[in-house]
């Protein structure tokens, strides 16, 4: 079955609106289910994102899904965090300030453990830390949330799927349910989603980018979404990519990002997109609410 009709199980009751995945061929601008809103790092506008208390924010904003960007230290520990230098949200040029330029890659856990996460973005995260993969799915577990996560610089990290993957099973995210309706991998590096559909094929797939027309059915035989940056898609785009079946013999669907603005919001829903990823999840609902 595909995720748009099964993500239909697991929405959440916000406002008086129902958000989640449209059913296959169903979509906003022809009278189907709104596209689902996926808080992007968390809900990053307002908590730091890619930490914990910024997927609790989202959570307490009642937003199911969140998305979130996965890295490995030096010593082989999955983190959660965007950047491949630890520089723009962390301190780390105070506790280290001879280590430049500060790549995520060159450090251990433990001297991530040390960093201050959250204080760049405002006094009452002070002490926020970088969370590692399996303390942020069992945030996301306790919390009922579900998962878009990126594998982020994989060509940095080799084995970097596998090895999410183990984490992802251990933490309990690789039974059926999960994989379902709860969970979708993804990644600008084509050949590390490949992989994740090969090693799992179960799971759902992403790929981050807007392919050329022409190249899209080379991506459908291993991935579920085509997740474009709304900048630079239009309605046609959008209907090429439902027009061919994904990995799973669904239409492939599109997740945009990242939209912040009513005005944005209603253009892409009009496009007929399944998710918009967003800082400003809140904004994004209230525009679809209109």
């Amino acid at each position: 079955m595909h995720a748009r009709a099964l993500a239909a199980t697991t929405t959440a009751l916000l406002a008086g609106a129902v958000l989640t995945l449209a059913a296959p061929g169903a979509h906003a601008d022809d009278g189907g289910a709104p596209p689902v809103v996926i808080a992007h790092r968390g809900a990053s506008a307002y908590a730091p994102e890619n930490t914990l208390p910024a997927i609790d924010k989202a959570a307490a904003l009642g937003f199911r899904w969140v998305e979130n960007d996965v890295q490995r230290t030096k010593d082989g520990r999955l983190v959660v965090i965007h950047d491949d230098s630890l520089k723009r949200t962390t301190n780390v040029e105070d506790v280290f300030p001879d280590r430049a330029p500060w790549k995520v890659k060159d450090f251990t856990y433990a001297e991530i453990a040390r960093l201050d996460a959250g204080s760049w973005f405002g006094p009452e995260y002070v002490g926020t830390r970088v969370p590692t993969l399996a303390e942020y799915m069992r945030r996301v577990e306790h919390n009922h949330q579900n998962l878009l996560l990126e594998l982020k610089n994989p060509e940095f990290y080799p084995g970097i799927e596998q090895q999410t993957l183990k984490v992802l099973a251990n933490a309990g995210w690789l039974d059926a349910p999960h994989v379902a309706g709860r969970l979708v991998v993804q990644s600008f590096n084509a050949d590390s989603v490949r992989t994740v559909h090969q090693l799992k094929p179960a799971v759902k797939t992403g790929f981050l980018g807007t392919p050329n027309l022409t190249d899209l059915p080379g991506y459908a035989g291993f991935v579920d979404q085509i997740n474009p940056t709304y900048g630079s898609i239009s309605a046609s785009y959008v209907n090429a990519v439902h027009a061919l079946a994904g990995a799973h013999g669904a239409p492939l669907e599109v997740s945009t990002w990242t939209v912040d603005d009513a005005a944005s919001a209603k253009k892409v829903v009009g496009y007929g997109v399944d998710g918009i990823i967003s800082n400003k999840p809140d904004v994004v609902r209230a525009a679809l609410q209109e």
